[in-house]
């Protein structure tokens, strides 16, 4: 923390984030500025508007961006390796598939929720509403069930996971820059967002499916014939995995992790087989883990070799990993100028508890900028210092943040329209579905939080 900002004072700190803010948003949302340099070019500004000497500016985005890669860097290429080996092998379609004909045509929301949350793990959101809209737009049309419902269920699902269950990169980024043990980290995040999905997606959508029955509110499917004829003709292009295969590949790491955290709290510290689950339970290691045997398993049912999928995914992260490691930088200005310090302690000041104020922070910046991630990331960076001082679990104030950044999505977000247009729903359709749902979701999601704070003193890991 940088202390020789005398000429900056408090208030003027708080424009400074204010300001900083508005940049950021008009360099994504009206200039199209990419979020990468939309986030860099800002954190340069606010750093020479607060006054910071320029070698330390530039040390300290440096050192930021280093930082935040160095922590999540490893564990999300692989996170994308995995998830290619499973999409190419057909593993996702078959869990789809699978869960959609466990459940049945009466409980068709339970299995849209389930297949969401868990091929959300592996597989970006758009990616899985492409794979998923013609699907859900025939079940639509042959159970009568609305299409709003199946785009809540199946968003609210997806989003819950891609902001809470590692591996994917916002949590990751959350869990590294607040410094907390990623398995206890991992196991009440996986909690609260199935909470999060039963609730705003399962109820929330169960709602709107008996208004739109009530209002007579009714969706077109002209085009489903076409659809089912490519579907059809692309299902047998490949020997697909089955869906217990594909199960597998995402518990491989999933086991590992969980195992590391929990053997030292069962065995002790001192215990020598500690030391081992430890060892294959570090993220890094469990995720390389489940990439071989995920390029094992899913060798007789893909096309192209395991290099070749490798190296596609190795080309898609780039842009992910600039994004969070910008975003860790940007950060890390707010953190250096004293305006996170400042921010937190005036919001402080209106005695908001800190749960609902990691919260309320997370969801402007999401509502304001539309980024799940550069949300997570910058109330992350922002919260920290607070964070440590209180006497609240940081795995739960991690989860308030994470809860934060899921609702409330407008069209300023790129996927309000892949909502929109894959299921083809009205924009006021889109946010009955995703921007309530995920608000409902995230408010669930919070309440679940704060009566875990009440014991936190006795539930395993959080103190």
């Amino acid at each position: 923390m940088f202390s020789n900002f005398g000429m900056v004072s408090g208030p003027l700190l708080f424009g400074l984030f204010i300001l900083a803010i508005i940049i950021l948003l008009v360099a994504i949302i009206k200039l199209k500025v990419n979020a990468f340099v939309a986030l860099l070019m800002t954190a340069f500004i606010t750093g020479i508007l607060a006054n910071m000497p320029l070698v330390d500016l530039t040390t300290t985005i440096t050192n930021g961006f280093g930082s935040t890669l160095g922590g999540i860097g490893m564990v999300t290429g692989l996170g994308v390796m995995l998830g290619m080996f499973m999409y190419e092998a057909g593993g996702i379609e078959s869990i789809a598939n699978t869960v959609l004909s466990k459940f049945g045509d009466e409980h068709t929301s339970w299995s849209v929720a389930i297949s969401g949350f868990i091929t959300g793990i592996p597989v970006f959101g758009d990616v899985v509403y492409i794979m998923f809209a013609p699907m859900l737009r025939a079940l639509s049309k042959k159970t009568g069930t609305s299409m709003v419902n199946f785009a809540c269920t199946i968003s609210v699902a997806t989003t819950c996971t891609y902001a809470l269950v590692l591996p994917t990169a916002p949590p990751l980024a959350v869990s590294e820059e607040l410094g907390i043990e990623i398995g206890f980290f991992f196991f009440y995040a996986l909690i609260s967002a199935i909470i999060g999905t039963y609730v705003g997606g399962i109820l929330y959508g169960g709602w709107l499916d008996r208004q739109d029955k009530k209002n007579n509110h009714t969706y077109t499917f002209e085009d489903l014939e076409e659809m089912d004829k490519e579907r059809e003709d692309s299902s047998v292009k490949n020997n697909q995995m089955s869906a217990g295969k594909a199960l597998s590949i995402l518990l491989v790491p999933i086991v590992l992790i969980l195992s590391g955290s929990f053997a030292t709290l069962i065995l002790g510290k001192d215990n020598p087989a500690s030391v081992y689950f430890q060892f294959f339970g570090n993220k890094n290691l469990a995720m390389l883990i489940g990439v071989i045997y995920a390029s094992i398993v899913s060798k007789k049912h893909i096309v192209r070799s395991a290099m070749e999928i490798m190296g596609e995914a190795a080309d898609q992260i780039g842009l992910i990993l600039l994004i969070t490691g910008s975003g860790g930088a940007f950060g890390k200005v707010l953190q250096a100028t004293g305006i996170a310090n400042y921010v937190a302690s005036t919001f402080s000041q209106f005695s908001i508890p800190i749960l609902i104020l990691c919260f309320l922070i997370s969801q402007i910046i999401r509502l304001a900028q539309g980024s799940t991630t550069v949300a997570l990331i910058t109330t992350a960076a922002i919260m920290e210092s607070t964070i440590m001082a209180s006497n609240v679990s940081p795995i739960l104030c991690a989860i308030a943040i994470c809860a934060g950044g899921i609702g409330l999505s407008l069209p300023n977000d790129s996927g309000f329209w892949a909502i929109s247009k894959f299921f083809k729903i009205t924009a006021e359709d889109t946010i009955r579905a995703w921007t309530f749902g995920g608000f409902v979701a995230g408010l669930t999601i919070l309440g679940f939080v704060m009566i875990l704070s009440l014991f936190q003193n006795f539930l395993p890991g959080l103190m």
